[in-house]
């Protein structure tokens, strides 16, 4: 069944990806303050989602496996060097079922960790001189600099959003910053570069932006519904985490947008409290406000909209291919965004 599916296909190519990034990871000194630590995110798992949806799509355009593996490995690299800095600069308390870096270790060794895995995520791609050939290398180079430049931007602008306490963010801000943050890293970037193996560079990646795009918002917007709505065990961080952190979520958007006035200055000036001095209360407050004005209704029906556009793109892209496992993995992907818990 296609319910089945994708968490099977998650697993198989999850596996496969953090064997190969596992042979990127030094086995020499500094073991403590940065080796060890090094494998850390990597080693507690997580669903491996962007190595997966790079496998797969590379597959589905009929490339072999071992082809698409060093890419597929950088991306988890990426990802989880993201993940450290992410983790600091929101000063969130876990990750993965765990405490964060920073909150174990200190942010100097966390910053220096994820640092190293930035660094660490270029090696796979060397290796795409010798299987590839340079000229394609070279352009999963390029393209792997475009997304990181792409994923700084997004993360500039929510974290300016919280250092102004922006009022005055509006959907499409939020969309925007989504596209660059969420949809680069998470789904445009893989899919092109399993496009972009398979073809040898053959087809024209811009194509694929919109499919990318559609799907990386819905996954968002759901991502941030379940750190209202989630069970923690399952989620893995702090359940309303985005609150206490002032992230302008599509549910804060909505909820500054039909606040009275009053509502509207009591949430700005709880915004723009530090972190550890925003409470429970004010918290719970926020949330409730959101139930009430159906926030959290209206982001559940755009993440719906959104799957269902990356579902039209989906057969505009990967319809004249041959059916496969593959590609009937990212047939379903669409709908497993917004129904994953």
């Amino acid at each position: 069944m296609r319910s089945e599916l994708v968490p099977a296909v998650l697993s198989e190519y999850g596996t496969v990806a953090r064997a190969r990034l596992s042979e990127f990871l030094p086995a020499r000194e500094p073991r403590r303050w940065l080796y060890d630590l090094v494998a850390d995110y990597p080693r507690r798992g997580g669903r491996s989602f962007r190595p997966s949806l790079c496998i797969a799509t590379a597959r589905a355009f009929g490339c072999p496996l071992d082809d698409v593996l060093d890419t597929a490995a950088s991306i988890e690299l990426f990802h989880n060097a993201m993940l450290v800095h992410d983790d600091i600069e929101d000063d969130s308390e876990r990750r993965r079922g765990k405490p964060t870096m920073h909150k174990m270790y200190g942010v100097p060794i966390a910053v220096n960790v994820g640092d190293m895995l930035g660094l660490l995520g270029m090696r796979p791609l060397f290796a795409n001189f010798k299987r590839l050939g340079p000229r394609v290398a070279l352009r999963i180079l390029e393209e792997t600099e475009r997304m990181a430049a792409e994923s700084a931007e997004g993360q500039a602008m929510e974290l300016g959003w919280r250092h102004e306490n922006a009022s005055d963010v509006r959907e499409a801000d939020y969309l925007e910053m989504v596209l660059k943050k969420t949809c680069w890293l998470g789904m445009i970037h893989p899919v092109r570069m399993g496009v972009m193996v398979a073809t040898l560079d053959a087809v024209d990646l811009d194509r694929f932006v919109r499919f990318g795009f559609f799907l990386g918002a819905a996954f968002q917007i759901q991502d941030d519904l379940l750190n209202l709505t989630g069970d923690e065990n399952d989620y893995g961080k702090e359940l309303g985490g985005d609150i206490h952190e002032g992230k302008r979520t599509m549910m804060l958007i909505r909820l500054v947008e039909a606040a009275t006035p009053d509502e509207r200055a009591r949430l700005h000036a709880v915004l723009a409290l530090p972190r550890e001095q925003r409470g429970l209360d004010e918290v719970r407050w926020i949330r409730e406000r959101m139930d009430h004005y159906g926030c959290i209704d209206h982001a559940r029906q755009v993440a719906q909209g959104l799957a269902g556009a990356a579902s039209h793109e989906f057969w505009q892209l990967f319809g004249s291919l041959p059916d496969s496992r593959d590609r009937r993995f990212i047939e379903a992907l669409p709908r497993w965004v917004i129904e994953r818990t």
